[in-house]
């Protein structure tokens, strides 16, 4: 009888490790993240994830799954690139990067004694 226990007790462990939430460890520490992706700017669409296969591409913008000619708001995905999605909207075409540029501060000079 303990060992039926004890596998419903793994089973339902199982289960609940894997719907625990975890931090991404692909993201880049705040220190050096961009400052739009830091606060989370909760209107402006982030490009998360690309996956390009040979019958299909799929993007993932702030959490939704989206194919070419799907929508993203009020836009249409139009292109899907390894590093960019493309959408049209009323404001005409808007680029996400997956890489945003980093702003860095310049190096200090070195002095020369």
């Amino acid at each position: 009888m303990s060992r039926i226990a004890a596998g419903v007790l793994g089973v339902l462990l199982a289960g609940a490790a894997h719907c625990a939430p975890f931090a991404d460890p692909t993201r880049p520490p705040a220190a050096i993240e961009p400052a739009d992706l830091a606060s989370g700017s909760p209107g402006a669409p982030r490009l998360e994830s690309v996956l390009i296969a040979p019958d299909r591409r799929v993007a993932v913008i702030s959490g939704q799954q989206v194919t070419l000619g799907g929508k993203v708001g009020a836009g249409e995905v139009v292109r899907i690139t390894e590093t960019e999605v493309v959408i049209r909207g009323a404001g005409g075409l808007e680029t996400l990067k997956l890489l945003p540029e980093l702003k860095r501060p310049p190096l200090p000079e070195k002095r020369t004694p």
